[in-house]
C-alpha cells in the first residue's frame, strides 16, 4: 500500500482520526499515485508541510515481526528519486537487521529530504513528528545520519513511537557504545570461525575510520590484546584516537591499510570499502566492521570467498546500535541491553556455520536466517486471540 499526503500551509486541524482525510487548510491531501513498484514494501508515505520546508519519505518493509523499527536520515539528497531509492533499500536492510538481532520489530526507514544545518529547525520536526504519529505505530524513529538523539526530543513533543532519546528524557544516549561492542563480538565470532579460537591476543586488526564507533572498537581490540592499525579521511579523528593508545599504527591510506599484513579488516566508515579496484590488495582473512553496505556490489563476496577471504555481513554485526534503542521500549536498561548485544556473538557463528554448510556466501546464509524468522514468526499472528 502506497499513500502519498501533502500537508498545505495554515493551522492545523486536531479532528479526526490522526491520519489526513481530505484538502484543505492545514491538512494533508492525496497527491496523484505514483506508478506502483514492486518492491515488496507494505507501505510508503511521502510526507511534505510547505511552511517548515519539510519534504521525508517513510518507508515500512515489513510489520512481520511487529511495528517496524529504523532511524531517520536528514541529507541533501539530489531529487525525491535518489531519497525514494534510498529508503526503500533502507527500511529492507532494517528488516533483516532487526530479524537477525532477535528483536519484535519489524524493518522501517525515514528520509528528510534537505541540508539539516540549514533546514533543521523546531517546527520542521515537530511537523515530521505528525506525520509518524499518523501511523498509529506502524513505524518508530530513532537517529540516523543527520540527526541526533536531541532531535528526537523534539520529535517525540508531537508523536509517542520515538526512540534514541537523550538520557535526561529517558532514551539510551549514544548507540555507538553497543555497535562497536556488537562488533568486536562478530568479530571474535568470524576468528573461531577462521582461526579455531575467538581470542584475539596478538591478531593484527585494520580499521578504517575512527569516529563514534571506530574509536570505541579500538578500544576493544587493545584491550583484548590486539594490535590496530587505523586510517581515517580525519587527521583530528586519527590524532584523538592515537592520544589514547599511543601504540596504535597509522597507514598513508585506504589502499595502504587493505595491503598492509592486517588479520581482519573492519571497516567502520563508508560504505563500500571493499570494490573491484582494491579487493585484491586485500591480505586480511576476515572482514567484520560497524558500516554499512562495506561491498561495493555483490559480486565482491564471491571474490573474497574465492580468496578464501570470510565477510561476516555487516547487517549482523553492526546490529548493538538498533538493540540498544529499541531497549529503551521496556525503559532503558544498558546492562539488559549489552547482554542482548553480546548474542551477536552467536548469531555471527551460526551464520558463518550455515553458509559453510550449505556451500553459500554468509549475506545468503544470514538472509535465508532472518527470512526464516520474519516467515516462522510472523506467522503466529494469524492465531486469533479474541478481544483484548
Amino acid at each position: 500500500m502506497t499513500n502519498v499526503f501533502d500537508s498545505s500551509a495554515g493551522p492545523n486541524s486536531e479532528g479526526g482520526t490522526g491520519v489526513p482525510q481530505q484538502s484543505g487548510a492545514g491538512v494533508a491531501r492525496p497527491r496523484e499515485a505514483l506508478p506502483a513498484v514492486p518492491t515488496g514494501h507494505e507501505q510508503v508515505v511521502f510526507c511534505h508541510d510547505a511552511p517548515t520546508g519539510l519534504r521525508a519519505i517513510i518507508a515500512i518493509y515489513s510489520t512481520a515481526l511487529g511495528p517496524s523499527l529504523g532511524g531517520t536520515r536528514f541529507y541533501p539528497y539530489p531529487s525525491e528519486d535518489a531519497a525514494l531509492a534510498d529508503v526503500l533499500n533502507l527500511a529492507r536492510a532494517m528488516a533483516y537487521k532487526n530479524a537477525l538481532a532477535g528483536l519484535d520489530h519489524g524493518g522501517g526507514k525515514a528520509v528528510i529530504i534537505g541540508d539539516p544545518r540549514r533546514l533543521k529547525s523546531e517546527a520542521l520536526l515537530r511537523a515530521y513528528g505528525r506525520f509518524i504519529e499518523s501511523l498509529n505505530g506502524r513505524y518508530v524513529t530513532a537517529c540516523d545520519v543527520g540527526t541526533y538523539s536531541e532531535d528526537m526530543d523534539m520529535v517525540a513533543r508531537e508523536c509517542r513511537h520515538v526512540t534514541g532519546r537523550t538520557v535526561a528524557n529517558g532514551g539510551a544516549g549514544d548507540s555507538s557504545v553497543l555497535t562497536a561492542f556488537g562488533v568486536f563480538q562478530g568479530m571474535r565470532a568470524a576468528a573461531e570461525h577462521v582461526w579455531g579460537t575467538s581470542s584475539l591476543d596478538g591478531a593484527v586488526v585494520g580499521v578504517e575510520g575512527v569516529g563514534k564507533v571506530g574509536h570505541r572498537l579500538v578500544d576493544h581490540l587493545i584491550e583484548a590484546g590486539a594490535r590496530a592499525v587505523i586510517w581515517d579521511v580525519d587527521p583530528a579523528a586519527v590524532d584523538r584516537t592515537r592520544a589514547k593508545h599511543p601504540e596504535v599504527e597509522v597507514a598513508a591510506d585506504r589502499d595502504s591499510l587493505l595491503a598492509s599484513q592486517i588479520d581482519v579488516f573492519a571497516p567502520c566508515a563508508l560504505g563500500g570499502a571493499v570494490n573491484d579496484g582494491n579487493a585484491a590488495l586485500l591480505n586480511a582473512k576476515v572482514i567484520c566492521g560497524g558500516a554499512n553496505n562495506q561491498l561495493a556490489h555483490a559480486g565482491i563476496e564471491k571474490l573474497l570467498a574465492d580468496r578464501g577471504v570470510v565477510y561476516a555481513p555487516d547487517y549482523v554485526v553492526n546490529s548493538g546500535g538498533v538493540i540498544q534503542v529499541a531497549d529503551e521500549q521496556a525503559g532503558f536498561n544498558f546492562e539488559r541491553a549489552k547482554a542482548k548485544a553480546a548474542q551477536i556473538f552467536d548469531t555471527t557463528k551460526k551464520i558463518l556455520v550455515m553458509a559453510s554448510e550449505e556451500d553459500v556466501p554468509p549475506v545468503v546464509a544470514a538472509d535465508r536466517l532472518a527470512e526464516r524468522r520474519m516467515s516462522e514468526v510472523g506467522r503466529l499472528r494469524g492465531i486469533w486471540l479474541g478481544h483484548r
